[in-house]
């Protein structure tokens, strides 16, 4: 599989590790609609389900490969056999098929998950990618718990399934344990260490036990990951996956940092799937969340206010408009200065002397202490009983 190194791939899980979440099964028909968007948003690679878990998984998988059409459909396996041919045969309708295998990596995988020894699961790695290799083209191993496996064992572990056949390979930070630091190290020393690393693209998979996801993930590029494995909203099992709004946001915002390096996301679609996804899978977006919660572009203490409205990079490093969003919000509370109650006025057709802004802006705060959310109706009627 030829790869473009200046190329960021991004590996949506949206469909199998962000539904994994209690609560947020979606039928077949469902997952269809969202990979649908999800091909138009511009993602690689659609990561559709876990074949072997359920007979609702399995079709899933074979029905999302009839529906979509250019991006990589990707089918998730433990490294056995059965395993692996019923992934193959969920897929075989898929026009691009990735078999994604792997297995525990950390010692204490390997101890207390698996009750084998390094050398066994070496075995079994190696034999998986070649069974997974003789249906498709294209396979992704993961070793699980990368995050905390002895490096040099790792970097023994990769080499050895890029060798059996791996075109990714997948470091998974599985529990959110790893520091950027320590992430981007390990990625580095595997870029350094592994002889066949050039055959293979390094993924990234984390999870947020932290808050570390992104940064991890980040990290990760900036040492020579060019994949990253991530969810839309950040949702996934226990604190989450990695958000990828907040991936392909950074990589826009700071694209000389990663020396022009590209992704083909269409960010105006964030903020419509987005809302789609929290719908669809009953999962509200906390209202601080980073370029989707309902606060990120609200600007509301009166200081920023002010230095928003003079000039709108001063608190803003995004524009809404690039993320789906029709404009910022000006919210006005209690803390709110006299030009964002200038600026709403005007907004609703009010032109007010500075005295009279003055004499309004003081009966304004009387309100806002009293009312948490000021709404147009209560400065028309600010305004008019005044003027009344």
């Amino acid at each position: 599989m030829l790869h473009d190194p200046n190329h960021l791939y991004i590996f949506d899980t949206t469909l199998r590790d962000g539904e994994q979440v209690p609560g947020c099964q979606l039928t077949t028909p469902e997952k269809i609609e969202i990979a649908k968007d999800l091909e138009k948003l511009g993602v690689d690679v659609i990561e559709a389900g876990f074949p072997v878990s359920s007979p609702g998984d399995f079709q899933s998988v074979v029905e999302l490969s009839k529906a979509v059409n250019d991006v990589i459909i990707c089918a998730l396996t433990r490294a056995n056999k059965n395993d692996i041919d019923v992934a193959a045969e969920a897929l075989k309708f898929a026009k691009r098929p990735r078999i994604h295998t792997g297995i525990g990596s950390s010692d204490l995988h390997i101890q207390y998950k698996f009750n084998s020894t390094r050398e066994e699961i070496l075995e079994r790695a190696v034999s998986a990618v070649k069974h997974a290799k003789s249906y498709v083209e294209d396979v992704e191993f993961y070793a699980e718990d990368a995050g905390r496996a002895d490096l040099e064992y790792l970097a023994k572990m990769v080499e050895a399934v890029i060798a059996a056949g791996a075109t990714v390979v997948n470091i998974p930070d599985t529990n959110g344990y790893c520091l950027p630091d320590q992430y981007g190290a390990k990625i580095k020393f595997l870029k350094e260490n592994v002889k066949n690393i050039d055959q293979a693209i390094i993924s990234a998979h984390c999870h947020n036990d932290l808050g570390l996801a992104t940064a991890n993930s980040i990290a990760a590029v900036q040492n020579g990951a060019r994949q990253v494995e991530c969810t839309i909203n950040g949702i996934g099992e226990r604190a989450g996956n990695t958000s990828l709004e907040e991936v392909a946001m950074i990589l826009k915002v700071h694209n000389q940092v990663f020396g022009g390096l590209t992704s083909n996301i269409n960010s105006q679609m964030f903020t419509y799937i987005s809302r789609k996804v929290s719908e669809m899978m009953n999962m509200p977006v906390q209202p601080n969340k980073a370029i989707v919660g309902r606060n990120a572009f609200a600007h509301s203490s009166g200081i920023h206010q002010d230095g928003f409205l003079k000039h709108r990079e001063t608190y803003e490093i995004i524009r809404p408009e690039d993320v789906g969003l029709l404009e910022a919000d000006i919210i006005l509370t209690a803390r709110s200065g006299r030009h964002a109650l200038k600026h709403h006025l005007e907004r609703l057709g009010y032109q007010l002397e500075k005295e009279e802004l003055a004499l309004t802006y003081q009966r304004f705060l009387v309100l806002a202490d009293a009312k948490k959310d000021i709404c147009d109706e209560d400065l028309v009627t600010l305004v008019t009983s005044r003027q009344g």
